[in-house]
């Protein structure tokens, strides 16, 4: 427990490093940000299916990561002045309120609550990556996920909730971790997957303050 505390404060120093020279360099950063988005997630798949190599790629996927969050946060924050110390602020209050939700045995890792969340995880996967596709090839975008419409924000608050129950999943896996005396990578692997959360969690906040600016 104690060793993914501190892998989990090494990976968070370096992410904010990171975005702070992101956000203080703009100009330098900018025209890097497909590909460290890129970067970002191939480190991070890889890490998915060989955890051995978490040690070696989990500090390199924050420092990437890092630089992302810090150009995407001076886009939204230039667009909607103080939203991102809100964000930021939003999720931490989620990470507390689903710690102690898991710690009162309130929400617990189930079986089929890891099913549940995870295939409602790989679904916003699947229609990201079509959006993604769409906007590539100059078709479109996927209807209603960027707009500010009554739908358009239930589906970021859904989403929010879906990245926001990954934590229980998260927290599980650190606790049988230190439980069954995994191996030592594994610590690494659980702040990586923590983070990997974390950051998907604030980027929908983000998108969902935005929304509701919007809306006003």
């Amino acid at each position: 427990m104690s060793g993914t505390i501190n892998k989990s404060i090494i990976l968070w120093i370096l992410l904010v490093v990171s975005a702070f020279y992101s956000w203080t360099h703009p100009g330098v950063t900018i025209p890097l940000l497909l590909p460290t988005s890129i970067g970002a997630f191939v480190l991070a798949f890889v890490s998915i299916f060989k955890k051995t190599a978490t040690p070696f790629l989990s500090p390199l996927y924050a420092l990437c990561e890092g630089l992302v969050l810090g150009t995407v946060s001076l886009y939204f924050e230039k667009s909607y002045p103080g939203i991102v110390v809100n964000a930021i602020l939003s999720t931490i209050c989620v990470l507390f309120c689903m710690l102690a939700s898991y710690k009162a045995g309130i929400l617990k890792a189930t079986p089929g609550f890891q099913k549940t969340v995870i295939f409602s995880t790989l679904a916003i996967a699947f229609v990201y990556i079509a959006d993604l596709i769409l906007n590539v090839f100059g078709v479109g975008k996927f209807p209603y996920i960027h707009d500010s419409s009554t739908l358009g924000i239930i589906i970021s608050i859904v989403i929010v909730a879906v990245a926001s129950f990954n934590l229980i999943i998260d927290f599980d896996l650190i606790e049988k971790g230190a439980h069954n005396s995994a191996p030592k990578y594994m610590e690494w692997y659980s702040a990586l997957s923590l983070m990997i959360t974390l950051v998907w969690l604030y980027l929908e906040m983000l998108k969902l303050l935005s929304k509701l600016n919007r809306k006003d």
